[in-house]
């Protein structure tokens, strides 16, 4: 007789049922979760509206000081006014007061021209530059050159309750077919 052996098999083990998770590894998850929510809340809340993309970035300082707008600096030298303003040889009048500021411009990298500026009262109200003195004989009307300090002025017609608190906004002349959103300003007070 002979005897025979039986091969030794490893014992099978069927399904195993899955292990719990840990109370740790879900509060972990729990946390993570709620930390990715309240980023994206908060994302979101930053995000710029429509409305906002169409303002201007300001950018503020103080008379006699360099305002760094990005694209362009400016400094107001010297701010005075007038009842009457010679330009070219001939006399401009007023009933109101002019408001004349001398500042200088510069940029850095590209050549720009500055639009017309604004004048903005303590109270809220809103001037543009005199049409009386031609755009071209202020710094608007000038090249902004880089690496320059370029000088020269602007006039405003306003009365005299507009002094107090005055702030002068002025920023690049924007393309005739593009308006870039979050266009760059300095205001200035004076």
């Amino acid at each position: 007789m002979t005897a025979v052996q039986q091969r030794a098999t490893a014992p099978h083990r069927g399904r195993q049922e899955p292990r719990g998770r840990s109370a740790g590894t879900i509060l972990l998850n729990t946390a993570i979760g709620l930390v990715l929510v309240a980023g994206a809340v908060a994302v979101q809340t930053l995000a710029v509206t429509p409305d906002a993309m169409g303002k201007p970035l300001t950018y503020t300082g103080a008379r006699g000081e360099a305002v760094d707008a990005g694209r362009f600096s400016v400094r107001v030298q010297n701010v005075s006014t007038a009842k009457q303003v010679s330009v070219l040889g001939k006399t401009v009048p007023t009933d109101r007061l002019f408001l004349i500021i001398e500042l200088q411009a510069m940029v850095d990298k590209t050549p720009l021209r500055l639009d017309l500026p604004s004048l903005l009262t303590g109270d809220g109200r809103r001037f543009a530059a005199t049409d009386k003195i031609s755009k071209e004989k202020t710094l608007a009307g000038i090249p902004i050159q880089p690496g320059w300090w370029t000088s020269g002025a602007f006039v405003f017609e306003v009365p005299a309750d507009a002094l107090t608190g005055a702030r002068f906004v002025v920023g690049p002349q924007n393309g005739a077919l593009y308006s870039e959103p979050l266009t760059p300003e300095a205001q200035v007070d004076l």
